[in-house]
Protein backbone atom coordinates (compact mmCIF):
# COMPACT_ATOMS: atom_id res chain seq x y z
CA UNK A 1 0.00 0.00 0.00
CA UNK A 2 0.88 3.92 -0.55
CA UNK A 3 1.04 4.93 2.85
CA UNK A 4 1.52 8.92 4.10
CA UNK A 5 2.87 9.14 7.87
CA UNK A 6 3.14 12.18 9.63
CA UNK A 7 4.95 12.56 13.08
CA UNK A 8 8.38 10.62 13.22
CA UNK A 9 8.91 10.74 17.42
CA UNK A 10 9.77 7.99 19.43
CA UNK A 11 6.44 6.38 18.65
CA UNK A 12 5.94 7.09 14.63
CA UNK A 13 9.72 6.35 13.42
CA UNK A 14 9.68 2.96 14.49
CA UNK A 15 5.80 1.93 13.37
CA UNK A 16 6.36 3.76 10.15
CA UNK A 17 10.00 1.81 9.97
CA UNK A 18 7.75 -1.46 10.30
CA UNK A 19 5.84 -0.48 7.68
CA UNK A 20 8.59 -0.48 5.13
CA UNK A 21 9.89 -3.60 6.35
CA UNK A 22 6.63 -4.92 5.43
CA UNK A 23 7.11 -3.78 2.14
CA UNK A 24 4.76 -0.92 1.79
CA UNK A 25 5.65 2.24 -0.13
CA UNK A 26 6.06 5.15 2.65
CA UNK A 27 6.39 8.85 2.36
CA UNK A 28 7.53 10.22 5.83
CA UNK A 29 6.78 14.01 7.20
CA UNK A 30 8.36 15.55 10.96
CA UNK A 31 8.06 18.66 11.73
CA UNK A 32 11.90 18.31 12.14
CA UNK A 33 12.84 17.65 8.81
CA UNK A 34 15.86 16.71 9.79
CA UNK A 35 13.96 14.07 11.57
CA UNK A 36 12.57 12.61 8.66
CA UNK A 37 15.66 12.96 6.37
CA UNK A 38 17.41 10.44 9.00
CA UNK A 39 14.26 8.04 9.32
CA UNK A 40 14.44 8.25 5.64
CA UNK A 41 18.29 6.87 5.53
CA UNK A 42 17.81 4.23 8.12
CA UNK A 43 14.89 2.93 6.58
CA UNK A 44 14.65 3.38 2.82
CA UNK A 45 11.41 5.50 3.28
CA UNK A 46 10.88 8.71 1.30
CA UNK A 47 11.04 12.36 3.30
CA UNK A 48 8.29 14.58 2.36
CA UNK A 49 8.72 18.26 3.44
CA UNK A 50 5.46 18.90 4.32
CA UNK A 51 2.24 16.95 5.37
CA UNK A 52 0.73 17.77 1.97
CA UNK A 53 3.73 16.25 0.07
CA UNK A 54 3.44 12.92 2.72
CA UNK A 55 -0.41 12.71 1.68
CA UNK A 56 -0.15 13.08 -1.86
CA UNK A 57 -1.53 10.33 -4.18
CA UNK A 58 -1.58 7.27 -0.70
CA UNK A 59 -4.77 4.98 0.03
CA UNK A 60 -3.90 5.28 3.83
CA UNK A 61 -2.20 8.58 6.03
CA UNK A 62 -1.50 8.10 9.56
CA UNK A 63 -0.18 10.76 11.75
CA UNK A 64 1.20 10.34 15.40
CA UNK A 65 1.60 13.92 16.53
CA UNK A 66 1.63 15.53 19.75
CA UNK A 67 -2.09 17.47 20.75
CA UNK A 68 -5.76 18.39 19.54
CA UNK A 69 -4.14 21.48 17.23
CA UNK A 70 -1.54 19.29 15.61
CA UNK A 71 -4.24 17.37 15.13
CA UNK A 72 -6.05 19.70 13.09
CA UNK A 73 -3.23 21.46 11.73
CA UNK A 74 -1.92 17.90 10.21
CA UNK A 75 -5.55 16.50 8.78
CA UNK A 76 -6.12 20.45 7.20
CA UNK A 77 -3.09 19.98 5.17
CA UNK A 78 -3.31 16.24 4.28
CA UNK A 79 -7.03 16.13 3.19
CA UNK A 80 -7.33 18.49 0.07
CA UNK A 81 -4.60 15.75 -1.29
CA UNK A 82 -6.44 12.78 -0.65
CA UNK A 83 -8.51 11.21 -3.10
CA UNK A 84 -11.69 9.78 -2.10
CA UNK A 85 -11.71 6.61 -0.64
CA UNK A 86 -8.67 7.23 1.14
CA UNK A 87 -8.25 6.23 4.76
CA UNK A 88 -6.98 8.69 8.24
CA UNK A 89 -5.60 6.56 10.82
CA UNK A 90 -4.52 8.83 13.48
CA UNK A 91 -2.56 7.29 16.26
CA UNK A 92 -2.36 10.71 18.31
CA UNK A 93 -3.72 10.44 21.86
CA UNK A 94 -6.43 13.34 21.86
CA UNK A 95 -9.60 14.50 23.16
CA UNK A 96 -12.89 12.42 21.93
CA UNK A 97 -13.87 16.04 20.54
CA UNK A 98 -11.54 16.83 18.28
CA UNK A 99 -11.80 12.77 16.81
CA UNK A 100 -15.27 13.56 16.35
CA UNK A 101 -14.79 16.88 14.49
CA UNK A 102 -12.13 15.73 11.75
CA UNK A 103 -13.94 12.60 10.94
CA UNK A 104 -16.69 14.57 10.17
CA UNK A 105 -14.52 17.20 8.30
CA UNK A 106 -12.96 13.87 6.57
CA UNK A 107 -16.56 12.71 5.31
CA UNK A 108 -16.88 15.59 3.72
CA UNK A 109 -14.94 15.28 1.16
CA UNK A 110 -15.68 11.17 0.83
CA UNK A 111 -12.52 10.15 3.02
CA UNK A 112 -12.69 7.77 6.50
CA UNK A 113 -10.91 9.18 9.31
CA UNK A 114 -10.15 6.43 12.36
CA UNK A 115 -9.20 7.55 16.01
CA UNK A 116 -6.69 4.95 17.19
CA UNK A 117 -4.88 5.55 19.81
CA UNK A 118 -2.18 3.55 20.65
CA UNK A 119 -1.21 1.58 24.41
CA UNK A 120 2.70 0.12 25.10
CA UNK A 121 4.77 2.80 24.48
CA UNK A 122 8.47 2.94 22.90
CA UNK A 123 8.93 -0.40 23.72
CA UNK A 124 5.66 -1.78 21.84
CA UNK A 125 6.19 0.60 18.79
CA UNK A 126 9.72 -0.18 18.65
CA UNK A 127 8.94 -4.58 18.75
CA UNK A 128 5.59 -3.95 16.79
CA UNK A 129 3.77 -4.75 19.55
CA UNK A 130 1.51 -1.88 20.13
CA UNK A 131 -2.55 -2.49 21.34
CA UNK A 132 -4.53 0.00 19.07
CA UNK A 133 -8.11 1.11 20.13
CA UNK A 134 -10.05 2.36 17.33
CA UNK A 135 -12.79 4.66 17.13
CA UNK A 136 -14.63 4.97 13.59
CA UNK A 137 -16.21 3.51 10.43
CA UNK A 138 -16.00 -0.48 10.55
CA UNK A 139 -15.65 -1.25 6.85
CA UNK A 140 -12.44 1.77 6.30
CA UNK A 141 -10.90 -0.40 9.58
CA UNK A 142 -11.12 -3.65 7.79
CA UNK A 143 -9.69 -2.13 4.66
CA UNK A 144 -6.71 -0.94 6.75
CA UNK A 145 -6.56 -3.45 9.96
CA UNK A 146 -3.90 -6.03 7.92
CA UNK A 147 -1.85 -2.26 7.60
CA UNK A 148 -1.58 -1.87 11.19
CA UNK A 149 -1.39 -5.32 12.14
CA UNK A 150 2.32 -4.95 10.91
CA UNK A 151 3.17 -3.15 14.30
CA UNK A 152 0.14 -4.18 16.39
CA UNK A 153 -0.41 -7.15 18.45
CA UNK A 154 -4.01 -5.86 19.24
CA UNK A 155 -6.61 -4.12 17.19
CA UNK A 156 -9.62 -3.52 18.95
CA UNK A 157 -12.64 -1.55 17.14
CA UNK A 158 -14.63 0.49 20.04
CA UNK A 159 -17.65 2.33 18.50
CA UNK A 160 -18.22 5.07 16.46
CA UNK A 161 -15.92 8.24 16.21
CA UNK A 162 -14.39 9.51 19.22
CA UNK A 163 -14.58 6.04 21.00
CA UNK A 164 -10.82 5.19 20.52
CA UNK A 165 -9.97 8.32 22.28
CA UNK A 166 -12.47 7.74 25.11
CA UNK A 167 -10.88 4.20 25.61
CA UNK A 168 -7.35 5.50 25.70
CA UNK A 169 -8.27 7.88 28.36
CA UNK A 170 -10.01 4.77 30.47
CA UNK A 171 -6.27 3.25 29.55
CA UNK A 172 -4.23 6.10 31.17
CA UNK A 173 -7.20 6.31 34.56
CA UNK A 174 -5.74 2.68 34.86
CA UNK A 175 -1.89 3.49 33.91
CA UNK A 176 -2.06 6.63 36.52
CA UNK A 177 -3.63 4.40 39.85
CA UNK A 178 -0.92 1.52 38.75
CA UNK A 179 1.75 3.81 39.40
CA UNK A 180 1.03 5.53 42.29
CA UNK A 181 0.22 2.31 43.86
CA UNK A 182 4.25 1.12 42.26
CA UNK A 183 5.95 4.05 43.48
CA UNK A 184 4.17 4.04 47.21
CA UNK A 185 5.62 0.59 47.36
CA UNK A 186 8.76 1.33 46.47
CA UNK A 187 8.87 4.08 49.12
CA UNK A 188 7.67 2.02 51.72
CA UNK A 189 10.32 -1.15 51.60
CA UNK A 190 12.93 1.29 50.74
CA UNK A 191 11.61 3.39 54.02
CA UNK A 192 11.30 -0.21 56.06
CA UNK A 193 15.19 -0.54 55.12
CA UNK A 194 14.07 -3.82 53.20
CA UNK A 195 15.83 -5.05 49.94
CA UNK A 196 13.99 -3.48 47.17
CA UNK A 197 15.12 -6.39 44.90
CA UNK A 198 14.15 -9.38 47.32
CA UNK A 199 10.73 -7.51 47.50
CA UNK A 200 10.08 -7.57 43.85
CA UNK A 201 10.89 -11.37 43.89
CA UNK A 202 8.72 -11.99 46.75
CA UNK A 203 5.42 -9.88 45.38
CA UNK A 204 5.63 -10.47 41.56
CA UNK A 205 4.66 -13.17 41.23
CA UNK A 206 1.29 -13.25 42.71
CA UNK A 207 -1.71 -10.55 42.91
CA UNK A 208 0.49 -7.46 42.81
CA UNK A 209 2.20 -8.46 39.65
CA UNK A 210 1.71 -5.59 36.24
CA UNK A 211 3.36 -4.48 33.65
CA UNK A 212 4.26 -1.39 35.35
CA UNK A 213 5.91 -3.98 38.16
CA UNK A 214 7.80 -5.84 35.70
CA UNK A 215 9.15 -3.41 34.12
CA UNK A 216 9.58 -0.20 36.41
CA UNK A 217 9.82 -1.84 39.79
CA UNK A 218 13.85 -1.85 39.55
CA UNK A 219 14.38 1.24 37.71
CA UNK A 220 12.57 3.07 40.31
CA UNK A 221 14.08 1.57 43.17
CA UNK A 222 17.24 2.78 41.71
CA UNK A 223 16.45 6.10 41.34
CA UNK A 224 16.38 6.29 37.08
CA UNK A 225 13.93 7.35 35.38
CA UNK A 226 14.95 7.73 31.76
CA UNK A 227 12.58 4.77 30.49
CA UNK A 228 9.70 5.78 28.08
CA UNK A 229 6.51 7.64 28.47
CA UNK A 230 6.94 11.20 30.02
CA UNK A 231 5.33 13.17 32.56
CA UNK A 232 4.61 15.97 30.32
CA UNK A 233 2.74 13.66 27.79
CA UNK A 234 1.04 11.73 30.98
CA UNK A 235 -0.31 15.34 32.09
CA UNK A 236 -1.72 16.08 29.00
CA UNK A 237 -3.31 13.16 28.81
CA UNK A 238 -4.56 13.12 32.05
CA UNK A 239 -5.91 16.73 31.24
CA UNK A 240 -7.96 14.89 28.47
CA UNK A 241 -9.66 12.79 30.58
CA UNK A 242 -10.01 14.85 33.82
CA UNK A 243 -12.03 17.52 31.04
CA UNK A 244 -13.65 14.29 29.69
CA UNK A 245 -15.01 13.40 33.23
CA UNK A 246 -16.21 17.03 33.95
CA UNK A 247 -18.37 16.47 30.76
CA UNK A 248 -19.82 12.76 31.35
CA UNK A 249 -20.18 13.28 35.34
CA UNK A 250 -17.69 10.71 36.16
CA UNK A 251 -15.60 10.74 39.64
CA UNK A 252 -12.16 10.72 39.18
CA UNK A 253 -10.50 10.93 42.34
CA UNK A 254 -7.54 9.29 42.42
CA UNK A 255 -7.06 10.65 38.70
CA UNK A 256 -7.18 13.71 39.53
CA UNK A 257 -4.77 13.60 42.74
CA UNK A 258 -1.98 12.03 40.67
CA UNK A 259 -2.51 14.54 38.12
CA UNK A 260 -1.78 16.82 41.00
CA UNK A 261 1.48 14.71 41.97
CA UNK A 262 2.59 14.50 38.00
CA UNK A 263 2.60 18.75 38.81
CA UNK A 264 4.86 18.23 41.60
CA UNK A 265 7.22 15.92 39.67
CA UNK A 266 7.42 18.22 37.09
CA UNK A 267 8.26 21.07 39.63
CA UNK A 268 11.27 19.13 40.61
CA UNK A 269 12.32 19.25 37.06
CA UNK A 270 11.06 16.06 35.80
CA UNK A 271 8.71 16.87 32.58
CA UNK A 272 10.62 14.41 30.88
CA UNK A 273 11.27 11.47 33.10
CA UNK A 274 9.26 8.59 32.64
CA UNK A 275 6.06 8.66 34.96
CA UNK A 276 7.35 6.33 37.38
CA UNK A 277 9.05 9.04 38.57
CA UNK A 278 6.48 9.48 41.11
CA UNK A 279 8.74 7.44 43.10
CA UNK A 280 11.04 10.50 43.00
CA UNK A 281 8.50 13.04 44.98
CA UNK A 282 8.22 10.60 47.45
CA UNK A 283 11.60 9.88 47.88
CA UNK A 284 11.89 13.88 48.52
CA UNK A 285 9.47 14.12 50.72
CA UNK A 286 10.66 11.72 53.24
CA UNK A 287 13.82 13.63 53.09
CA UNK A 288 12.42 16.70 53.70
Amino acid sequence: MKIGFSGLGVMGAPMAGHLIAAGHTVAGHNRSPAKAEAWAQKTGGTAAATAAEAARGVDLFILCVGNDDDVREVVGAALPELASGAVIVDHTTTSAKVAREMAALAAEQGVAFLDAPVSGGQAGAEAGKLSIMIGGDTEALARVEPVLAVYAKAIKHMGPAGSGQLTKMANQIAIAGVVQGLAEAVHFAQSAGLDTDAVYEAISQGAAQSWQMDNRWKTAAAGQFEFGFAVAWMRKDLGLVLDEARANGSHLAVTALVDQFYSEVQAMGGARWDTSSLAARLQARRKD
